[in-house]
């Protein structure tokens, strides 16, 4: 073999590989994230029937799902699965509110191996006074990179729908989210 080929044969080598090299950099570079399940605050809990706790409640599971639908669809980031994770979010949720708990969500996010974790809360102030919130957070750093509120008017499945939209197209303009 001549040192042509073996040259020749090296940078075919070589250029087969940028491929799957650059392919595997961006799989490693991809951020991923967990999103804690919606918390409430509620001002006027005192006041509520078990119906209202009830659509409340449900309230809180389709807002949480929103978002990671809408996450997954309008943002680079891998959204995890956080079964992975639910005996210890059980726990830390019997003990704390989890868009409160001053760091247990970093806890949570590093058992599921996650580069960055989304907290969110609704704030009932009042059947027509009503917040959205979302933190997210670097895992590694515990830095917010992100925190934006988005108020709603009316207590009804759709204006917490519109909430959680105004929410992800919020964070879509944030690139150190996205880095």
């Amino acid at each position: 073999m001549t040192i042509t080929s073996v040259v020749r044969m090296l940078a075919l080598l070589v250029l087969c590989g940028l491929p799957l090299s650059g392919q595997a950099q961006a799989q490693r570079t991809q951020q991923s994230i967990a999103l804690l399940d919606c918390t409430l605050i509620d001002d006027n809990a005192a006041y509520n029937d078990a119906d209202t706790n009830r659509i409340q409640t449900e309230r809180l599971a389709m807002v949480s799902n929103a978002l990671r639908e809408q996450l997954r669809e309008k943002t680079p980031l891998h959204v995890t699965d956080n079964a992975q994770a639910s005996d210890l979010i059980a726990t830390l949720q019997r003990a704390q509110d989890m868009s409160a708990c001053n760091g247990c969500e970093l806890r949570v996010a590093r058992e599921l191996g996650v580069s960055r974790v989304g907290v969110c809360w609704v704030q009932k102030i009042s059947n027509l006074i009503l917040n959205i919130n979302l933190r997210v957070e670097d895992v590694d750093s515990g830095a917010t990179l992100f925190q934006r509120s988005v108020d709603m008017r009316g207590n009804t499945d759709e204006s917490w729908q519109r909430g959680a939209k105004a929410l992800v197209d919020l964070l879509t303009t944030e690139a150190s989210v996205m880095r």
